[in-house]
């Protein structure tokens, strides 16, 4: 399937071990047409590598606000240019910053600046996840506008059985293209 117009697509990406999957939808966007930018949390680097999510996205990506260029802040940048935001995957830390506003990073900097919509897959441990306090952020963030993929249910990098896997890269991509319509 072809992409009927290129958008810019934000892949944030945070601290999981499901980190490693993004590769796989950074390069299906990219193959669909459209210009994804990577951005990850410093945490991230140390489950997938920026050299392969810039090779397969075929943009530079941006891990840290003190790489930034003088001019324009980078996240400033990407937040204007974004069609969409899709945070996969998303850890409860993240969802955590996203709710309350905190911006400690280049890519919760850009979730501060954007307008674009925000797409959410979460990926965590299951207790994680039904935590309150979790629930409450993805609550605060569904008020927003946020769309919400999963998480799936299946077992996990941890050893429990239930709810946090990170949702199929085909179900991510298909829905992306649905909300970018």
């Amino acid at each position: 399937m072809k992409a009927n117009s290129t958008k810019t697509i934000i892949l944030g990406i945070s601290a999981s071990i499901a980190a490693y999957r993004a590769a796989d939808i950074a390069s299906a966007l990219t193959q669909l047409g459209h210009k994804v930018h990577c951005v990850l949390t410093p945490e991230a680097t140390k489950f997938v590598s920026p050299l392969v999510l810039a090779t397969l996205s075929r943009n530079p990506v941006l891990t840290h606000l003190s790489d930034e260029e003088p001019g324009i802040p980078g996240h400033i940048a990407l937040a204007d240019a974004a069609d969409l935001v899709l945070l996969a995957p998303a850890t409860a830390n993240l969802i955590a910053q996203a709710a309350l506003g905190l911006a400690p990073d280049a890519l919760t900097s850009l979730l501060l600046a954007t307008r674009a919509p925000l797409v959410i897959a979460p990926a965590m441990n299951s207790h994680m996840w039904d935590h309150p306090t979790t629930q409450a952020h993805i609550s605060t963030l569904q008020s927003r506008g946020a769309k919400i993929l999963g998480p799936a249910h299946g077992m996990l990098a941890c050893g429990y059985n239930g709810p946090g896997k990170l949702q199929h890269v085909e179900e991510i991509v298909q829905s992306v293209l649905q909300y970018l319509v």
